[in-house]
């Protein structure tokens, strides 16, 4: 930390989500000087409430000034480093941190850290419901939804963190050390806000940058990569991996009808009809990683198993909606990169009416290629993102263009056959059309509802 970090003129938050209005709210309990600046011109309202708080605010506009005299800058996570307040800030030595980091300032309980490219909300909500099985009291936040630094602000008593961490809040992080670091996955996400895929990956990575021979890693042994980086790690490796090849024994093997763990001299199997909610070879992998992490915390397996057959997967996530007339819809809006959508498609295995788009990450649509030339019947494309689509798959498969929702599914629904899937897994961000990925879902459900019989 440097000199103006441990003695701020003023901490600055950049960005009034969530994640900032806690964060202001919580420094100024500790008695700091907080300025807080948002351009979206809506946070009027928030911002009235924190200066009755003592916080400052400056809502609707930027001030360079108010950037270069800050002490230390915390922008939430869904602004860029390249933001050029931010740029020239850090140019003139201002310093710069997260929520990670603070968080880590103040904590003092064991923490279960949760990243990866898909999966991180699921594990990290399956691992709070293990714990709660084994009679303990998690506290599950993060990037998950719930702010860390609401913890910080609570009476309420709490055993353990469980924190879905983001590469975003990994990248301005140095100080942040779970005691047990669960790396799900890594596959092609965000190029937009990274130089190139290299990038990406070391920021999941970093994950266990701080870790020492005490802390636990969980890790996904099919990561591409991992044997050159997982030998550089000092914690203790639980490893899993679905993978029939995996050269390594594994702490948890996957297969088509169990999951073996074996850690040390135990041994259990767990057979994955015990949890049909979870369904998909990524879930089973979030499965086994959530109960390595939970044994890796010193958890009983029997209590974990109580958790994991009583969880009930998350809401757009492969999620059923219902069968008209032999057809079956699915709302999977939480894909929101190619390797997601890879994953639905290849459960479906075929019979699939795709309706793919949204606000293109840096995508490479191309890695959908194979699988869609074996699956996808039809695509649907929307949003901002569909003249690409149509650019890359109209000679492969059929692929119409739909401006609005309601558009994508009359249009599949006009187009699909008896016993077809209709499949919402976008691989976009929702940004052009939506608030968020749940609102593009819910409103996907909602057309499907109002859809008659053919």
């Amino acid at each position: 930390m440097n000199v103006k970090e441990k003695n701020p003129s003023y901490f600055l938050i950049i960005g009034l989500g969530a994640s900032g209005i806690s964060m202001a709210k919580f420094l100024r309990s500790k008695g700091e000087t907080v300025i807080a600046t948002d351009i979206d011109n809506s946070r009027i309202d928030i911002a009235k409430e924190l200066n009755a708080l003592g916080i400052k605010t400056e809502i609707g506009f930027h001030n360079q000034q108010t950037f270069n005299r800050a002490g230390v800058m915390i922008p939430s996570p869904g602004i860029p480093l390249s933001n050029e307040f931010i740029k020239t800030a850090l140019n003139l030595g201002v310093g710069i941190t997260g929520e990670l980091d603070i968080f880590t300032r103040y904590n003092d309980l064991p923490i279960i850290a949760i990243t990866g490219t898909n999966g991180k909300t699921t594990t990290t909500t399956l691992i709070g419901d293990m714990l709660k099985a084994c009679r303990m009291n998690p506290f599950v936040g993060g990037n998950i939804g719930t702010p860390l630094v609401d913890h910080l602000m609570t009476k309420e008593k709490t055993d353990v963190i469980v924190a879905e961490v983001s590469s975003f809040q990994l990248d301005i992080s140095k100080k942040f050390k779970p005691d047990v670091a669960v790396l799900l996955n890594i596959s092609e996400d965000h190029l937009d806000r990274y130089e190139n895929y290299k990038a990406y990956e070391n920021s999941k990575w970093s994950i266990f940058k701080n870790q020492n021979s005490f802390d636990k890693a969980v890790l996904n042994q099919s990561i591409k990569g991992f044997d050159e980086k997982f030998s550089k790690l000092p914690s203790t490796i639980f490893t899993f991996s679905a993978s029939s090849d995996t050269p390594m024994k594994c702490s948890a093997k996957i297969s088509s009808k169990d999951i073996e763990i074996t850690v040390q001299d135990f041994n259990h199997r767990i057979k994955t009809a015990q949890f049909k909610e979870l369904t998909g070879t990524h879930n089973k992998e979030n499965v086994a990683a959530a109960v390595l992490a939970c044994l890796a915390l010193g958890a009983d397996i029997n209590d974990v198993l109580k958790g994991l057959k009583t969880f009930k997967n998350l809401p757009h996530r492969m999620e059923f909606i219902k069968t008209i007339d032999s057809i079956s819809f699915y709302n999977d809006s939480k894909a929101t990169n190619t390797d997601a959508v890879i994953r639905a498609i290849e459960y479906f295995k075929n019979n699939i009416i795709l309706i793919l788009g949204g606000r293109g990450k840096g995508t490479d649509f191309s890695l959908l290629v194979n699988d869609v030339t074996k699956s996808v019947k039809t695509i649907i494309a929307i949003g901002e993102s569909r003249t690409h689509i149509k650019d890359t798959f109209e000679n492969i498969c059929p692929t119409k263009e739909a401006q609005t929702m309601k558009d994508a599914v009359q249009t599949a629904f006009d187009l699909a056959d008896k016993d077809d899937i209709v499949l919402l897994s976008p691989a976009c961000a929702s940004f052009d059309m939506y608030d968020s990925y749940a609102h593009r879902g819910n409103d996907f459900t909602t057309h499907v509802n109002a859809l008659g019989k053919k």
